[in-house]
């Protein structure tokens, strides 16, 4: 109960398609690659900036 499957999903997409058109999915789908593209860059920012404060903060109490 709650997941997506193979038939959830295409009919999502045909939905999608007849609301937006053909033209417009390719950029909507180059948007969302993008976005989850720059939030995966700045998770890994943020978790290399965690893991060198925690470092500073061992070789401090050292």
């Amino acid at each position: 109960m709650g997941g997506l499957g193979a038939g959830s999903i295409a009919l999502i997409a045909i939905v999608a398609l007849i609301i937006f058109g053909p033209k417009k999915l390719p950029e909507f789908g180059k948007a969302a690659g993008n976005t989850l593209r720059e939030f995966k860059n700045a998770t890994k920012g943020l978790a290399d900036d965690d893991e060198q404060t925690s470092g500073n903060a061992k070789d401090k109490q050292q």
